[in-house]
């Protein structure tokens, strides 16, 4: 088996001005976790953000409006396949940076479209640079950093997108109402830009080997890891796309996650929606999306404490059972209280569902080939998690109510739940022999 390439050594300004007593994987932690708060955070609930005041604004369907939220989907799914080889091969940080600055540019230009077809080629364009900023990009630097603590780093990373959910639902309404969307998305655009460039051009660094520093920094390496997927030989080992596909897990692990996400992302997306319609306020509405980024947040902490020691499938799978709970309860009892209960609830598993997709790949691919194999997993189930919304707006638009879709998303994730016990470890009759 031959060693992967050693990327070229670089030492960032943010090296030699933090301490140096803290592994300098912690920083990269938070780090990722600020560019995804710019990035992948705005990108995700964004589209939440914009979805009700687009149709008031333009008299645009539900359907219309949610259309273009699925070929956001699709699309961002298809670059981050296209782009993960070459994440693989060369780095993420072009395409970081890349991808940060057109999310900007075109989240800024989301306030002046006036016809759909606008609409439709801005979201085509953000998707491009939500597929090359987004799960790719950071999590390949996330796995490289850390093997026997990367859940807990995972964990600590993710929670930027969560408190994008957080800040950005309240945000939104209130620079809505003050200004509609003409004075929202540049302000959105240039927070993407504030927050995100400094971190990508002074403080990450997407391999330890560039510092000469070790994954996990100082856990020791002495025993056998938690699982075997986290051994040397499994997380060093190169896959082709082509015998990653030939295995029963990652067939298992990609239609998993088609049918939750597909689910999650179709609910997530016309919460607000459903919320405001419910409560006639969006104000109230927006206050509940914020809970369950809170939630999400608190969360993936609690799980990525604990997460390395257990098997990643059993607790996919609880996850999975536990959101299909979630929106069934929150679409069939309400109350002013109980509304956000369970949107709360059904936060917690939010984040933690897209942490396992990258733990669960991770563990049974390694991260030499991560880029490739998590690519693709990721277009399958953005392309569902496009189809989510567009699905969820039809079925609302022919049933005159959101109880009828978010009953079926509840049952879809329930399927998911035992379609992911498939993912195990791959054994190595399973595969063809790793290329040189």
């Amino acid at each position: 088996m031959t060693s992967p390439p050693t990327p070229p050594l670089r030492s960032p300004l943010a090296a030699r001005v933090l301490p140096s007593r803290y592994y300098y994987g912690w920083y990269i932690v938070v780090g990722v976790a600020i560019v995804m708060l710019g990035g992948v955070g705005v990108g995700y609930y964004g589209l939440a953000v914009f979805l009700k005041p687009l149709q008031i604004a333009h008299g645009w369907s539900n359907a219309s409006v949610s259309g273009a939220t699925a070929l956001y989907f699709v699309v961002s799914g298809l670059a981050a396949a296209v782009v993960g080889p070459y994440i693989d091969r060369h780095g993420p940080m072009p395409y970081l940076t890349a991808g940060l600055i057109l999310t900007a540019v075109m989240v800024g230009c989301i306030g002046f479209v006036e016809e759909l077809w606008q609409l439709y080629a801005v979201y085509t364009l953000l998707a491009v640079a939500f597929g090359l900023a987004g799960g790719v990009s950071t999590n390949v630097i996330m796995a490289r950093w850390f093997i026997r603590r990367r859940a807990r780093a995972m964990s600590i990373s993710a929670t930027g997108v969560s408190s994008a959910g957080v800040m950005l639902p309240p945000l939104g309404a209130w620079l809505i109402a003050s200004g509609g969307l003409e004075l929202t998305t540049p302000v959105i655009a240039a927070f993407t830009i504030v927050v995100g460039l400094p971190v990508i051009f002074f403080v990450l660094v997407w391999d330890p080997s560039q510092m000469r520093l070790p994954p996990d920094g100082a856990v020791p390496a002495t025993g056998p890891p938690a699982h075997a997927g986290l051994s040397d030989e499994v997380q060093t080992r190169r896959w082709t796309l082509s015998q990653a596909m030939r295995t029963l897990s990652f067939w298992a692990v990609a239609i998993a996650f088609v049918l939750v996400l597909l689910s999650q992302t179709g609910y997530l997306i016309h919460e607000i929606a459903f919320l405001e319609d419910r409560t006639g306020s969006r104000t109230a509405a927006s206050l509940a999306l914020s809970l369950g980024a809170i939630g999400s947040i608190v969360a993936r902490l609690i799980v990525g404490a604990f997460a390395d020691a257990l098997s990643k499938r059993h607790l996919t799978a609880g996850l999975f059972a536990f959101q299909a709970v979630s929106v069934f309860l929150i679409t069939f009892i309400d109350t002013e209280v109980t509304n956000y209960v369970f949107a709360f609830t059904f936060g917690l598993t939010i984040g933690n569902i897209y942490m396992m997709q990258s733990l669960l790949t991770s563990e049974i691919f390694g991260y030499v080939s991560f880029g490739a194999v998590f690519g693709m997993i990721s277009f399958t189930s953005q392309v569902s998690s496009g189809a989510g919304p567009l699905l969820v707006g039809l079925l609302e638009e022919a049933t005159g109510g959101y109880e009828t879709p978010f009953l079926v998303t509840a049952g879809v994730t329930l399927a998911a739940a035992v379609v992911v016990l498939l993912a195990r470890p791959v054994r190595p009759l399973e595969a063809d022999p790793p290329s040189a």
